[in-house]
């Protein structure tokens, strides 16, 4: 079931809290409203879609370090920090850590509603791709360990003639097995399959399972050899 995106708000201004609730529900967007960090992140669920709007400088933490906690809890949140003008560089440093935006107060209603939009857009955006890394992840076990190998040396670049002198085959086997591996990763594009190949490293692989991904395993010389003597027997037949 699609969840709507919720725009969360912290700040220890009860006048600021009610002034944006008012706005945000005013344009039909869903809001929650916190009075300080630790309730906050008390009730935090990453898994709900939205964007956070954070006060920089409240009593018991600093919204530098809110961005911290949701950091090491792995939260992805889109984060517009709101600035008196004495905290700019403080906004500044936490844009330079992750953050989407920093708004000045006091500020108009259109300039903040754009960059919401622009938050919730990109949060969209980052749930989309992540899907895509889990269920590329799990499609990972489909492929051979040789079309894993393929893989491994599409996404560093190497070009068929590279690979089959590496893997002791014909170019056009290594064709067949960048087809097949395309096929059962659901990937329309080389660009597609670096990208999604390098994020999905950080998905992790069951415990004592074989890594989603291993580096490129080169072919023995004396194997290659053989492999080189066979295909150019099979030529000659």
């Amino acid at each position: 079931m699609k969840q709507n995106p919720t725009v969360f708000v912290v700040d220890d201004g009860p006048a600021m809290r009610e002034s944006l609730r008012w706005l945000l529900e005013a344009v039909g967007l869903s809001v929650e409203t916190y009075a300080s960090p630790e309730e906050f992140l008390e009730h935090f669920d990453a898994s709900k879609p939205g964007c956070l709007l954070l006060d920089v400088k409240m009593p018991s933490m600093n919204g530098l370090q809110v961005q911290q906690e949701l950091t090491a809890r792995g939260a992805l949140t889109p984060i517009i920090f709101l600035t008196a003008y004495g905290d700019v560089p403080l906004a500044v440093r936490a844009c330079q850590a992750g953050a989407l935006d920093f708004i000045e107060k006091p500020f108009g209603d259109n300039v903040l509603l754009t960059a919401i939009r622009k938050a919730l857009a990109k949060d969209r955006l980052i749930r989309r791709r992540r899907t895509e890394e889990v269920e590329f992840a799990e499609r990972t076990p489909l492929l051979t360990p040789r079309e894993r190998d393929v893989m491994m040396r599409v996404m560093a670049g190497k070009t068929n003639k590279d690979m089959a002198r590496e893997l002791g085959v014909s170019p056009r086997t290594i064709e067949v097995h960048r087809g097949r591996l395309m096929t059962k990763l659901e990937v329309d594009s080389v660009a597609d399959l670096v990208r999604l190949g390098l994020n999905t490293r950080a998905v992790l692989a069951p415990k004592g399972s074989r890594p989603i991904f291993q580096a490129p395993r080169p072919i023995p010389p004396r194997k290659r050899l053989k492999h080189q003597r066979l295909r150019r027997q099979e030529k000659t037949r």
